[in-house]
This record gives C-alpha cells, sequence and structure tokens, in this order.
C-alpha cells in the first residue's frame, strides 16, 4: 500500500502565498507523474498542475505563472503566489506509483488540504 499526505494549506489573504507539500510512503518502487488537483465547493475536481518523472511540467491555465510545481523521489510541492480567492478549494495530491518491476502503475490520492483566499 501507499500513503500520501498533503500538508502546507491555510488562510491566506488575496495576493498572499502557500507552499503545499505531499509526501509518498510505503510500497513504492517508482512514480511516474505526480499532480495537484483541486476542487472547489459545487465544482468538479480540476487539475492543477502536473509534472512527470522526467520533469515536463503542465498547468492549468488558470494558475500559469502563479503556481509552481516541483518534484523529488517521493514527494511533490506546489508553490502558490498571488493567490485570488477563486484558488480557494480543497487541494489533492495524486501519484501514478509503481509497487514492483513487474506491475504497472496504479493512482493513489491523498485526502486533501484546504486553501482558503480570504481577507
Amino acid at each position: 500500500q501507499v500513503q500520501l499526505v498533503e500538508s502546507g494549506g491555510g488562510l491566506v489573504q488575496p495576493g498572499g502565498s502557500l507552499r503545499l507539500s505531499c509526501a509518498a510512503s510505503g510500497s513504492i518502487f517508482s512514480i511516474n507523474t505526480m499532480a495537484w488537483y483541486r476542487q472547489a465547493p459545487g465544482k468538479l475536481r480540476e487539475l492543477v498542475a502536473a509534472v512527470t518523472s522526467g520533469g515536463i511540467r503542465n498547468y492549468a491555465d488558470s494558475v500559469k505563472g502563479r503556481f509552481t510545481i516541483s518534484r523529488d523521489n517521493v514527494a511533490v510541492y506546489l508553490q502558490m503566489i498571488s493567490l485570488k480567492p477563486e484558488d480557494t478549494a480543497v487541494y489533492y495530491c495524486n501519484a501514478e506509483v509503481r509497487s514492483s518491476a513487474f506491475r504497472g502503475s496504479i493512482d493513489y490520492w491523498g485526502r486533501g488540504t484546504q486553501v482558503t483566499v480570504s481577507s
């Protein structure tokens, strides 16, 4: 089994910054793509940013230029600046994990961390 644990959420004023972290643990052989998703009340979960094991990054248009995703072998980070009220959501970590060299990858999710942008 694999666990993903997010941290770093909280309440911040518009224009402020936050850094989210997500650590993976458990039976891990390798991790392919790691990503951050978010879900606001009454809305569908959406991709915020993703980074492959090779370092290729992609971002939702709404966060380009404000959010930066980075990773190491078993963790992924999301640096958020110039936060807006519309960034308010629960942020979820996602990882495509291989538990051995003989198996394909499985998607795992964290439980989420709340980010609230409000004055």
